[in-house]
């Protein structure tokens, strides 16, 4: 998923993950949106899982740009909107459709910055060292609606905020090629009925961002892959079964800590002079995820995907150096 915005998970990666593909911010900043803003349009049946997060996942790769300094506006404003379908949660095999507005928002400061990398400040005298905010959001779910759930309480939606070490790994001389590892961790809490901590995940990524794919200038690609580890209290917020809540169908299930599967994600994007188009692809697989044999889990392999389009409305009219 220019290299802005300042978007969003609980797989709604809305990391403003700090550098995931160049699209995660984008995909975290979607997935917050969804808890408040996003209207359920259609439900239709995929193999999926649980909200993309960021994210992994929703558009990724934000527009190019070459490996030499230029001057840019300080900041730059502007509206989007985004077309997702996603699973209700990770493992199941209802989906929904939703189409979410979203800010596009970019600032170049000295310290702080904004853009396609995310939220980060210069913690380090090093290029190849960055600590950045990682953010993701999971969307509600009402059981009623999910056949799998059905008797059970609600989910909540959720919010997940934490640190994530960056680390470049290699570019070319040009900077138009660079892999970077991703050490992402987020705590998550509970946003509406209370405000009750769900634990915490771990999502090691590697990421390769190209700029101007295939010889196509101002086109982006971003390929994400790693594994994901979680805390009991969030593998048990959404997979665990008490024996109130069992039946025929859904026995008793205690989820435990540890691996929760993976995630491959891929991305596009292109910078025009007033508009931002993005859109992305994510595979997940709970193939050996500590609670693979939940009854909640209904599919263990599925695909997301998103699109979206952002007007940029208002530059500043002071200029600084950037090194794309």
């Amino acid at each position: 998923m220019e290299r802005s915005i300042a978007m969003p998970r609980r797989d709604v990666d809305v990391r403003c993950r700090a550098r995931p593909s160049r699209a995660t911010a984008y995909c975290k900043y979607v997935f917050c949106q969804i808890m408040t803003h996003g209207r359920k349009l259609a439900r239709v049946m995929f193999p999926h899982g649980r909200p993309i997060s960021l994210a992994m996942l929703l558009l990724a790769g934000l527009s190019a740009g070459h490996a030499f300094a230029a001057e840019k506006p300080l900041w730059e404003l502007g509206v989007g909107m985004s077309a997702l379908s996603f699973p209700d949660y990770r493992g199941s095999d209802e989906s929904s459709l939703y189409f979410l507005p979203f800010p596009y928002v970019v600032y170049r400061g000295t310290f702080l910055k904004a853009d396609k990398d995310g939220i980060r400040g210069a913690f380090f005298d090093s290029d190849r060292v960055e600590l950045n905010v990682s953010v993701g959001a999971s969307v509600p779910v009402k059981s009623d609606d999910n056949s799998a759930r059905q008797g059970m309480p609600d989910l909540q939606p959720t919010v997940e905020f934490g640190p994530s070490l960056d680390l470049t790994l290699w570019r070319n001389h040009d900077r138009r090629y660079k892999l970077d590892l991703r050490l992402p961790v987020r705590a998550a809490v509970t946003v509406m009925g209370g405000v009750d901590y769900a634990g915490w995940e771990f999502s090691p990524r590697l990421a390769l961002d190209i700029d101007d794919v295939a010889g196509l200038a101002g086109w982006n690609l971003g390929l994400l892959a790693g594994p994901m580890y979680g805390s009991e209290r969030s593998h048990d917020y959404f997979y665990s079964v008490a024996p109130q809540y069992a039946t025929a169908e859904r026995p008793v299930f205690d989820a435990d800590a540890g691996y929760a599967g993976s995630q491959f994600l891929v991305s596009v994007s292109k910078r025009y002079s007033k508009i931002w188009l993005g859109a992305f692809a994510r595979w997940d697989s709970l193939d050996g995820a500590v609670f693979a044999d939940s009854p909640l889990v209904k599919r263990e392999n599925y695909f997301a995907a998103g699109v979206g389009i952002a007007w940029i409305l208002r530059e500043s009219t002071t200029l600084v150096e950037e090194e794309d």
